[in-house]
């Protein structure tokens, strides 16, 4: 099916936002002097330049997408696409869509995802912070147990305020596995330090997608202070969203899986020991 032929004006747009990515300031200055000037809005020439550019406003954008990967540092690669949603019944798959679509980032929203070990929590905000990457969105990936182990690192060599900018600043920030790790007791409180990254955040107006396998009343004994605890779940809930997974464990599935193919083979490979020993040896001729 042949493309939609662009219009003079449409290809105009196109051409100043890819003269502005690519930061050609002289060329877009000459453009709009030309354009001033009668008969140049030629559709031809037009559609001749932007194929010009495409090509290396495409690899720039590609190039800007790769570095904010990188710079998130997530553990690997996840999408929606292969998120099982047939397995997580209760799971609705609609919600998780239209989270996809990352008006709750561009809203300063929070997104809570609660429900037990190997549920898939850890795939749907890693796939969420890939999204955000793509639409060059500034994004930090960490899980609760490193975030803290090196706030807690750097309070000790006074570099503390240098190291809460890693969490503070991202217009996304991802904090994995709340409570799946504990966290070891230091000089402050994990609780307090937990709070000088959300507070700031709050203020700001970022997002904050946090995972946890930890029910609300048990955050305050995890972190350690029950006072900052509430703070930091008032902040994160006051313009958040809450999804729930109720549904079994890929892990636990897929052990059983696997338990049950080992076993199969254990037996097959027994019964044919078995009818090796029982045959009768044959006669030489």
């Amino acid at each position: 099916m042949a493309s939609k032929k662009r219009t003079p004006h449409e290809l105009i747009e196109r051409i100043r936002v890819a003269l502005k990515e690519l930061r050609l300031t002289a060329m877009a200055t000459q453009l709009d002097e030309l354009l001033s000037q009668s008969g140049v809005e030629n559709g031809s020439r037009l559609e001749f330049l932007w194929r010009l550019l495409e090509p290396q406003l495409n690899l720039r954008r590609q190039r800007s997408v790769d570095y904010r990967i990188r710079k998130a540092r997530f553990p690997g690669f996840k999408s929606l696409d292969r998120f099982d949603f047939a397995f997580q019944k209760k799971l609705d798959r609609d919600r998780v869509l239209e989270l996809a679509t990352l008006d709750f980032v561009q809203r300063g929203q929070n997104l809570l995802i609660a429900g037990m070990s190997g549920t898939g929590k850890s795939h749907i905000c890693i796939a969420l912070g890939y999204l955000a990457c793509a639409a060059r969105i500034p994004t930090r990936y960490t899980t609760s147990a490193d975030m803290l182990a090196d706030l807690q690192a750097a309070l000790a060599t006074g570099l503390l305020q240098e190291s809460l900018k890693t969490y503070v600043q991202p217009q996304l920030l991802i904090i994995d596995e709340v409570g799946l790790d504990r966290p070891e007791r230091n000089a402050m409180p994990d609780a307090q330090l937990f709070y000088k990254v959300i507070r700031p955040r709050h203020e700001a107006g970022r997002s904050t997608v946090i995972t946890s396998n930890l029910a609300w009343d048990k955050w305050g004994e995890y972190l350690g202070d029950d006072v900052a605890t509430v703070a930091i779940l008032d902040r994160l809930i006051e313009h958040g969203h809450l999804l729930t997974i109720e549904g079994p464990s890929y892990r636990a599935a897929e052990h059983t899986k696997l338990n049950a193919r080992t076993s199969a083979k254990d037996k097959s490979t027994a019964k044919s020991r078995a009818r090796r020993r029982g045959a009768k040896p044959r006669r030489s001729s």
